[in-house]
């Protein structure tokens, strides 16, 4: 297949385009930066911003398309954090599909899209268990993802068939939350997120890219698809795994007041519980590698 991708030079990007070039796939790579593309495989590099029209162009000859660009979410949300939040996944979204669309007038472009949205969708839902059925939250991320969701299924009424994918906590050994969990704990400073009650899911970064690619392949993938692995855990219990796997204590908490203080409003999103299922996937009998927590972080550490 060919297949252009946005948000290819991020965490998740380089290794979906590793994964699909292996299997002989032809990337056509969206990028607002092409000098970050350096490395990337069997891929043809073309200009792409969120601030500007798409050229339709670049979509004529693609198959399917995966969008994962976005502003990173981690760090002190200003003012201008979230503007910049909310403007990369909304307008990013928007200029993609109207790309798409133009294409698709000519008798061309995408059969799919893939887009990526957030289990921020959900909002605080304390020990409620979130299958793709269940409403918006009210927060600042649930208000991000409804617009950002409602921009990739305008590309439904273009023909394409659209999926959107709900991501968890992706966990990944060169980058991503992970990597920054792991220097507290290195130090002997780990330990539970203010109340530890909390639930976290999560995914292995391997389930998602063959969880995307399924999404790519496999047409009765469409809707919301919330992309987590099947064993959603309580935050004490990640980071009681976590220093397990790195041989580290875990004991010593970052209390809420602490983390409101060094993070703002951010911090909300580590103590607010979202306990999400993959219900879409496991009907479509997908197959995940590492289903529980555990076996996953001592394979990533």
């Amino acid at each position: 297949m060919r297949i252009a991708i946005s948000g290819a030079t991020g965490l998740v990007g380089r290794r979906l385009c590793a994964a699909l070039a292996a299997r002989g796939d032809e990337l056509i790579v969206l990028t607002r930066d092409p000098s970050r593309a350096h490395g990337l495989p069997a891929a043809a590099t073309r200009a792409f911003s969120h601030e500007a029209d798409l050229d339709p162009e670049l979509l004529d000859d693609a198959d399917a398309c995966v969008h994962l660009a976005g502003e990173p979410v981690q760090g002190r949300w200003t003012e201008a954090k979230k503007r910049a939040i909310r403007e990369s996944r909304v307008l990013g979204t928007r200029a993609l599909v109207e790309a798409l669309g133009a294409a698709r007038a000519r008798g061309r472009g995408p059969q799919v899209l893939v887009s990526a949205s957030a289990i921020g969708w959900y909002g605080e839902r304390g020990d409620d268990l979130l299958a793709e059925g269940e409403p918006p939250g009210d927060d600042f991320l649930a208000e991000v993802c409804q617009a950002w969701e409602g921009e990739a299924l305008r590309a439904e009424a273009l023909g394409a068939r659209v999926a959107r994918l709900r991501l968890g906590l992706v966990l990944a050994p060169e980058g991503g939350a992970l990597a920054e969990m792991k220097l507290p704990f290195s130090l002997g400073l780990g330990g539970p997120v203010g109340s530890g009650k909390q639930w976290w899911s999560w995914i292995h970064i391997e389930d998602l890219v063959a969880l995307i690619v399924r999404a790519v392949d496999d047409a009765a993938w469409e809707g919301p698809i919330n992309a987590c692995a099947p064993a959603p855990v309580r935050q004490a219990a990640f980071a009681k795994a976590l220093g397990a796997a790195m041989h580290r204590p875990a004991w010593i908490p970052a209390p809420r007041f602490a983390l409101k203080l060094a993070l703002g409003e951010f911090s909300t999103e580590l103590l607010t519980s979202k306990r999400v299922v993959p219900a879409q996937a496991e009907e479509h009998g997908f197959a995940y590698r590492f289903p529980e927590l555990e076996p996953a972080l001592k394979d990533l550490v």
